[in-house]
């Protein structure tokens, strides 16, 4: 089932996610409806509070990206109790961002390219790796929704007062995607 996402303004984007056990109700179902949700969308990562679930689940698939980035192929990873451990902030690299939650608005983010994280598969696998690269950079935009931050907290100060409006309409639903949303008024 497509969900509706969930965007600025919406309280459970800045909400701390919980960490959930292999009996969380309907896990299965919920991922399978972000997966579907994350296709119609036409996104490369998806966080539960962006349905507006406060919970730390992840959905990233970046095989779109296929075509320049080989390596992308057929890759679709779940993440779930998902946690940035270090981050090497000696190498970095800034490059635009977009968001599901943001519609419309895309700004340069200064992020780290080497990052420690430790996480559990959809078969609650613990997992803990070093990751670099592109995925680097998508892990921390997904993973920072689920600390309830989005990539205009990495922005400065100027920018963000010029972008003020686009935020205060999208809060009001005041905004056209190709995608269903949940504005946080109406």
């Amino acid at each position: 089932m497509i969900l509706p996402i969930y965007t600025y303004g919406q309280p459970v984007l800045r909400k701390v996610a919980r960490d959930i056990m292999p009996d969380e109700p309907e896990l299965k179902t919920l991922i399978d409806n972000m997966w579907e949700t994350l296709a119609q969308s036409e996104g490369i990562g998806l966080a539960a509070p962006q349905i507006g679930k406060d919970i730390r689940v992840v959905v990233i698939d970046l095989d779109p990206l296929a075509e320049d980035m080989p390596q992308y192929k057929d890759f679709r990873h779940v993440y779930i109790n998902a946690h940035i451990i270090e981050t090497d902030d000696e190498h970095t690299d800034q490059s635009e961002e977009g968001c599901l939650s943001l519609p419309g608005i895309h700004e340069k983010v200064t992020r780290a390219t080497r990052i420690h994280v430790k996480y559990m598969d959809e078969t609650f696998t613990p997992h803990d790796e070093w990751i670099e690269g592109y995925l680097a950079r998508v892990m921390q935009h997904e993973f920072d929704h689920l600390d309830g931050h989005m990539f205009i907290d990495h922005i400065s100060p100027l920018r963000k007062q010029l972008i003020k409006n686009k935020l205060k309409a999208i809060s009001q639903g005041r905004m056209r995607c190709a995608y269903r949303v949940k504005p946080a008024m109406r």
